[in-house]
């Protein structure tokens, strides 16, 4: 039978590619989101298994986890129609979030759209302008910021972090921040450059920063999956996954946050290759993952890790592999309360916090996880940004402001409680 199943997949997928052309700008028109809250144990179940049917062509844009927790789930037109009979027959509540994705994406280019002559902080960009901007934000803050090579993607890509803190002779404690380490959660992305280049230009001006800059190095890193990233700008904008290409699998990529080597394979990923959680055929099989891993291992006494996601609105600690709380929760979920309290007095956005699994749904091999099983970083979180699924990963680009200035007040109370409760 699973054999039959996998067949079923690959045929789909092979349909799906000889329509659209595997480089071709894949387009969503008529897919809706459902959002979709299941109240028993076995539709949690049934609807989970949709992944299997490759005739659904499910993207679930939050996955199942438990009964009463909402699912949102993207389909194409007529496999809405199918599932909304479905869900109705079976008293299954749902809403229709998106009733046509690709006018979401529209909208969404055409508001992004300027003839700005500088980079501007309220628009999306690509990875490149991206890059080139990091190399200009060393050159002008060249006292406290340089560019610093982490590793190269499969598809050749240099993936770079800028490094800003007050030179230092011997090694600073440091503290972690990345974004887009799924490709199409543009607004993460956006988000850290908004708060870069908040550190950077109140360094000297404003005292929490300037005590944050002088004690810790912090390491930046805008693009994670930066081949992923690339291709939703150029091909498919809903893509997840990495690019990389594994042998003996049609499907390209690897859910690198279930790619690290803390309960990989567990719960909360999936082996099958076309999945968008496929774990990959091995931990940290993603060069990415792998270099990222490396980098922050080898270089630095890091004691904070920031991983930025959408959406959700959720500031997340370990574990994501198991509903068990860990020994240090206590003081984990502090801080998360001290972000989400900061984060909300900017302009009243509501985040909910606690652990992964237990806020969001069980999630193994993630880099949380690992960052803080392996090499004992406390203060590890994974955070799910605006909103909560009006747009999902479409937000708006007049939204990237407002989530970098709360993203902002964020991260520097969380600094500041690390700076308070550690001992340096």
């Amino acid at each position: 039978m699973a054999t039959q199943v996998y067949i079923r997949v690959i045929l789909g997928i092979c349909t799906a590619l000889s329509v659209t052309g595997a480089d071709d700008y894949f387009r969503y028109d008529g897919y809706r989101v459902l959002r979709i809250t299941p109240e028993i144990k076995s539709h949690v179940s049934w609807i989970s298994e949709w992944e299997n049917d490759p005739d659904l062509q499910v993207d679930f844009w939050r996955a199942p986890s438990v009964p009463g927790r909402y699912i949102d789930v993207m389909l194409p037109l007529k496999s809405a129609n199918k599932i909304e009979r479905v869900l109705g027959t079976y008293n299954i509540s749902f809403d229709v979030l998106i009733s046509d994705v690709q006018k979401v994406i529209d909208d969404q280019t055409m508001r992004n759209q300027g003839n700005d002559t500088e980079f501007s902080f309220s628009k999306y960009h690509k990875f490149e302008e991206i890059q080139d901007w990091l190399h200009q934000m060393a050159r002008l803050h060249s006292d406290i910021a340089t560019v610093v090579e982490i590793t190269t993607t499969f598809e050749g890509r240099t993936i770079h972090a800028l490094k800003v803190g007050k030179p230092s002779t011997t090694t600073k404690q440091a503290i972690w921040i990345e974004g887009g380490i799924h490709a199409r959660e543009w607004i993460s992305p956006a988000t850290v450059i908004y708060m870069t280049k908040e550190f950077l230009q109140r360094y000297g001006h404003d005292k929490e920063v300037t005590d944050l800059l002088n004690t810790f190095d912090w390491y930046f890193l805008p693009v994670f999956n930066a081949d992923g990233y690339v291709y939703t700008w150029n091909a498919r904008r809903m893509w997840r996954k990495t690019r990389t290409r594994h042998k003996g699998s049609i499907c390209v990529g690897a859910d690198p946050n279930r790619n690290w080597d803390a309960h990989w394979g567990e719960p909360g990923a999936s082996h099958f290759p076309c999945s968008d959680t496929y774990c990959g055929p091995s931990a940290f099989s993603e060069p990415s993952v792998k270099g990222v891993a490396d980098f922050i291992q080898n270089h630095g006494r890091f004691i904070g890790f920031m991983d930025f996601h959408s959406y959700s609105q959720l500031w997340m600690s370990p574990w994501g592999y198991t509903y068990d709380l860990p020994k240090d929760f206590k003081i984990q979920d502090k801080l998360s309360a001290s972000a989400v309290e900061a984060l909300g007095s900017v302009h009243g956005t509501k985040y909910e916090h606690g652990t992964i699994a237990n806020v969001i749904y069980v999630a193994s091999g993630s880099s949380v996880d690992w960052t803080y099983d392996k090499l004992g970083i406390v203060y590890s979180y994974g955070v799910e940004l605006r909103d909560t699924g009006h747009y999902g990963f479409l937000l708006p680009s007049e939204e990237i402001v407002p989530s970098g200035e709360e993203t902002f007040a964020a991260v520097l109370a969380s600094g500041m409680f690390i700076l308070n409760n550690s001992f340096l």
